[in-house]
């Protein structure tokens, strides 16, 4: 497996709990970023960052062609590039030059895509900027001809996992969810095949709110 965005968060979480159960993991992580924890782990790491196409294509050059493939990167460089566009794409382009066969998975936000006409005013001038180019991003790997799933988590805590983390189709839903429960799913969704071709939300079932009832979406167990 290759991860993006592997240095903190769901990417770190994920790294981590792929690791454990045996499975190599590949991480593109910024020179700048500590990777020790990441090291211990057994992840092998890559130097690199996502917003240069050369350092996104190196990635790959050692991956199997079945290999799945996980970005969860995002934020702006200090010379107003976006990772969570720009970043993205270089990652997508590479894994299709690669001729990557496994799922490529794009953890990205609520609101995104079709789920923008429900973001409040107050969400649009928190985060408007980073969601659209997120939905560029995912607007761009539908075409890829990768085999793909885009995850948008809602709101992030830092907090343990509860277990209740669902995905949805409803582009009504908003909420929150742990980072742990994010990076669960992402695992169950990489191994099941229902999930490619589609576009989930995820939340917390307790922490779930929309006009519509909520329908989680049946993943498979394990």
């Amino acid at each position: 497996m290759i991860i993006a965005g592997a240095s903190r968060g769901v990417g770190f979480i994920l790294a981590q709990q792929e690791s454990a159960i045996g499975r190599p993991v590949m991480a593109l992580v910024r020179p700048s970023s500590n990777d020790t924890q990441l090291r211990d782990a057994g992840i092998a790491i890559v130097p690199g960052d996502a917003l240069s196409p050369d350092d996104a294509t190196r990635l790959f050059e050692e991956c199997r062609s079945d290999c799945d493939v996980v970005s969860t990167i995002g934020g702006v460089s200090a010379d107003g590039r976006r990772a969570d566009d720009e970043g993205n794409i270089n990652f997508i382009n590479a894994a299709v030059k690669a001729g990557i066969r496994g799922r490529f998975l794009l953890v990205t936000s609520i609101g995104c895509g079709d789920m923008a006409p429900f973001r409040s005013e107050r969400a649009i001038a928190a985060f408007g900027a980073a969601v659209d180019a997120k939905t560029r991003a995912e607007d761009y790997l539908r075409v890829s001809g990768l085999s793909w799933t885009i995850l948008r988590p809602g709101g992030l805590r830092s907090e343990p996992g509860t277990g209740r983390g669902v995905l949805s189709t409803d582009p009504a839903l908003h909420g929150f969810i742990s980072r742990f429960d994010v990076a669960q799913l992402a695992q169950r969704i990489l191994r099941d095949p229902a999930t490619i071709g589609r576009a989930f939300a995820a939340v917390d079932q307790d922490a779930a709110h929309s006009v519509n009832p909520l329908d989680p979406f049946p993943l498979q167990l394990s």
